[in-house]
């Protein structure tokens, strides 16, 4: 059976959108949770360091295989389970597809630095002083709301590509969760699109174990200190 090496499921972003092609699509698997550290020589580093040169979650592990990068487990999994549909069916649609997914993974590097996945924590706040003084948050987020509003409109929704979860909404899903956590303004179409993403089973799986966690790592005590008082 596949194995999918996952970090914290309250901050772990990549692994969260390993976690939902799994899950969402029905692909059977066993997970492995390590706890996220940083540090050279930890015990998360150590257990990886057999796995992947790059010391990093998620990893994919189909026997004596490790596939460790998310696109890369997309396109595996999407390959091996053709019967899913994890892309879109038309060519052109899936090169659009492609090309979303490419993009959330090589860019909006303003958003993911500056509001990092905390599904536990109300960070309305630290949003509001973002959308303020970062402007390049503020571009990133404009540019996902572009995006969504004109895959919605284009396919009628009610996901980016029509009826049907495509590999792109999974994608996606972390960042609906930044716009929750830090209460960033969208449209209400894009609310909607959220609330979907929300109500998704597997979603609801992976945040319900999220919150159930309670292990708060040293990169989120300042906020849950903000919070606190």
């Amino acid at each position: 059976m596949l194995q999918l090496v996952i970090g914290n499921k309250n901050y772990s972003s990549w692994s969260l959108r390993a976690w939902l092609l799994l899950a969402h699509f029905g692909i059977p698997f066993e997970e492995t949770k390590l706890r996220l550290s940083f540090s050279e020589g930890s015990e998360f580093k150590r257990r990886l360091a057999s796995l992947t040169p790059t010391g990093q979650v998620p990893v994919l592990v189909d026997g004596d295989l490790a596939i460790w990068d998310t696109l890369a487990i997309a396109e595996t999994l999407a390959e091996a389970h053709p019967d899913k549909r994890m892309w879109p069916t038309d060519r052109r649609q899936r090169a659009r597809a492609r090309s979303l997914c490419a993009e959330m993974h090589a860019g909006f590097s303003a958003l993911r630095s500056h509001c990092p996945m905390n599904i536990e924590a109300d960070l309305s706040a630290v949003g509001a002083e973002l959308m303020r003084n970062r402007p390049e948050v503020v571009r990133d987020l404009q540019r996902i709301v572009q995006m969504w509003t004109g895959q919605l409109d284009a396919h009628g929704g009610p996901w980016l590509f029509g009826a049907e979860v495509t590999i792109p909404d999974l994608f996606f899903a972390p960042v609906c969760t930044r716009i929750r956590t830090y209460d960033l303004p969208v449209p209400p179409a894009v609310e909607a699109y959220i609330e979907r993403i929300q109500a998704l089973p597997a979603m609801q799986a992976w945040v319900a174990e999220a919150l159930a966690e309670q292990d708060f790592l040293d990169f989120d005590e300042p906020y849950r200190q903000s919070r606190a008082g």
